[in-house]
């Protein structure tokens, strides 16, 4: 009979050694024992091998089966040591994960002392001088006090001579702890693992079990690639947050635009074929492009962010609501402007503008014809279309100045704002479409007009994005706007 295993456990279960000069073995005492420890003390530690100890027993002739109880006695023939190097990604995705607040525990079957040296090799946990408190080994772990176990879990950066099990038990005390937990396996044994984890990650070259029990499966068998899909799934999130915020701010916008419009008591800023050409195609096309922002710079050094937050928190809805107020209230003074200032309108009263539905029964030095003219209502929807373009280039980050994330970092939005504003100026320009959408071709006068009441709009977020970065605690306001709570992984797989 041929044994393999952990050189502590084969050790264990030998009393003799095989002598090279004869081939004859020799009784294992305690001094070979000691040597043996030593040698492979080193082939663990300074050489980093994997180690693998071989014994042999010889069985009686004709025995055609063996029991676990079989296994002792044995004569212990050598030492195995693998060279297994870590990749060489391997240290800048760890301490990709260090800098996002993503912590990491390398969970191994390895000898402690091997799996220690590894960590050294490639530099994981550099900051630590010396891995006591900070590794276990699964006997280890379990025989520790329920106190110093809970301490010890979140100092832990290393759990050595693992059994599928175990890795189990460590997703549950984990989350026992709050700890939204990735578990990477492979194996058969590992599916309950991943199976239990908030996230089971399973190898390209794992078993099918594995597989099926995983929410997600490495195809390269590759670290760094799990860091690469947090990059892209928080850029996927920070994009959405950017689609509704854009959506959210445009349409407040043209709420405020008509509420306070009816409230001052002037003429409907903008018709119903308007506003529909607005949200159907103006806000459409920039909205899909802003789906294609790049993550910002900085996105792998943003804290995680809670399971239960809000997709809009106070401060994001503040922002909101300032942003929307202003593409409103600019949409009107676009309007307003025209009546009251411009030399190619007829530069009434305000009050004159304000009390319009009674030009019919006053006695006045302007024909009351005057508010069906459509020049006032394409200069408010050219504001308003414009204002809304500035807009989607506030939003290619929700916090990054766009001095510092220029237009051009997504092409898609650049190319989106400019056939949008092409299709713009076919409308104010092209006649049948111009009658059929109540505008008229606007003067450089009243463009230069437009692009004054729309460009602001980048200037305030600009200044909120800068208290974004500059107050963390400042921007957090007490409204909530709740989702439902994400639930158990447990009720989404039924």
């Amino acid at each position: 009979m041929f044994s393999k295993g952990a050189p502590e456990s084969i050790m264990a279960r030998c009393t003799h050694i095989l002598c090279n000069d004869d081939g004859s073995s020799v009784p294992l005492t305690m001094d070979i024992r000691n040597e043996l420890e030593a040698r492979f003390q080193s082939f663990a530690g300074k050489d980093t091998l994997r180690c693998l100890a071989l014994a042999l027993k010889r069985m009686p002739a004709g025995q055609q089966s063996i029991c676990y109880g079989d296994e002792a006695n044995l004569t212990f023939i050598g030492l195995v040591g693998m060279l297994d190097p870590p990749r060489e990604e391997v240290w800048d995705a760890i301490h990709s994960c260090m800098s996002a607040g993503i912590r990491v525990i390398v969970v191994t079957g390895d000898n402690k002392s091997t799996a220690e040296s590894l960590c050294r090799q490639i530099g994981a946990f550099e900051h630590l001088n010396d891995f006591s408190g900070y590794s276990y080994t699964a006997s280890e772990f379990e025989g520790l006090p329920p106190l110093e176990r809970t301490n010890a879990l979140q100092r832990m950066v290393l759990f050595s001579r693992v059994e599928p099990s175990h890795k189990k038990m460590l997703v549950e005390a984990l989350q026992a702890h709050n700890e939204v937990v990735a578990m990477t396996g492979d194996g058969v044994n590992d599916a309950p693992a991943l199976k239990k984890a908030d996230i089971g990650i399973a190898m390209g070259s794992g078993t099918a079990v594995a597989k099926s029990a995983s929410d997600m499966v490495l195809a390269d068998d590759n670290f760094a690639t799990i860091v690469a899909a947090v990059a892209e799934g928080r850029a996927i999130y920070n994009n959405t947050k950017q689609f509704i915020r854009y959506m959210i701010s445009s349409n407040i916008g043209e709420v405020v635009c008509i509420f306070v419009a009816a409230v001052l008591g002037m003429p409907d800023t903008l018709i119903p074929v308007q506003l529909l050409w607005v949200n159907l195609v103006t806000d459409g096309l920039p909205a899909t492009a802003i789906g294609f922002n790049k993550p910002d710079g900085n996105i792998m050094s943003v804290k995680p962010r809670k399971v239960n937050e809000a997709v809009v928190s106070g401060w994001l809805f503040f922002r909101y609501l300032v942003i929307g107020a202003y593409v409103g209230l600019a949409t009107i003074a676009g309007f307003v402007w025209w009546f009251v200032y411009s030399d190619n309108g007829p530069k009434l009263p305000y009050s004159e503008l304000v009390n319009f539905d009674s030009c019919s029964t006053r006695q006045t030095s302007y024909s009351c014809s005057i508010f069906e003219d459509r020049h006032p209502s394409t200069v408010s929807m050219t504001v308003l279309v414009v204002v809304e373009m500035f807009n989607a280039l506030n939003n290619l980050s929700e916090n990054q100045s766009l001095l510092v994330i220029h237009p051009w970092s997504n092409l898609w939005l650049v190319g989106s704002i400019i056939l949008t504003m092409l299709l713009h100026v076919a409308v104010l320009y092209i006649e049948p479409l111009s009658a059929l959408f109540s505008v008229s071709p606007l003067s450089w006068v009243e463009w230069k007009i437009v692009l004054y009441l729309s460009f602001p709009v980048i200037l305030i977020d600009e200044v909120l994005k800068f208290f974004s970065r500059r107050s963390p605690r400042g921007r957090r306001f007490p409204l909530r706007l709740w989702r439902r709570e994400i639930l158990p992984k447990e009720s989404r797989d039924n």
